[in-house]
């Protein structure tokens, strides 16, 4: 199990040091949302391209904690191409992943990294925080999503 939780600690770093999709959204229709979580600092803003019901392509940029930008980059990476219900699916799945340990039928993929945040309490805004910025940039909401 202690190899395990080395990987997934490794697979986090490297998103944290090498974050993907780390950048503007630079499309004419591109929808963006701001993020904020007060408890840790990490700010994000998230930027959704779609055709339709199917997310095209996603981004963000922000600065935060390791959990915070690991987060943000491995959604980005799980969520191009998927539709509105599939996207929910998956953000359902992997918040309760990250504030119960349990997981769900949903595949996460590398997702599950984060799955040890459980045993952090403090830490679960942080793994959380693009994932409601990504809902109020999908539904237009020029609110800054907040983890409180």
């Amino acid at each position: 199990m202690s190899d395990l939780r080395e990987l997934y600690q490794e697979v986090i770093l490297d998103h944290n040091k090498s974050p993907r999709n780390c950048r503007v959204l630079d499309e004419p229709d591109a929808r963006h949302a701001e993020g904020y979580n007060p408890l840790c600092g990490d700010r994000l803003t998230v930027y959704v391209g779609t055709d339709g019901d199917v997310l095209r392509d996603v981004s963000f940029t922000g600065e935060g904690c390791a959990i915070s930008q690991a987060s943000a980059s491995l959604m980005t990476e799980a969520l191009k191409g998927l539709t509105r219900a599939e996207i929910e699916k998956l953000k359902d799945a992997f918040i309760k992943l990250v504030t119960t340990g349990e997981t769900t039928n949903v595949d996460l993929g590398k997702l599950r990294v984060l799955g040890g945040v459980h045993d952090f309490p403090m830490r679960v805004k942080c793994a959380t925080l693009a994932w409601h910025t990504l809902n109020a940039a999908l539904n237009n909401d020029r609110n800054t999503a907040t983890t409180e």
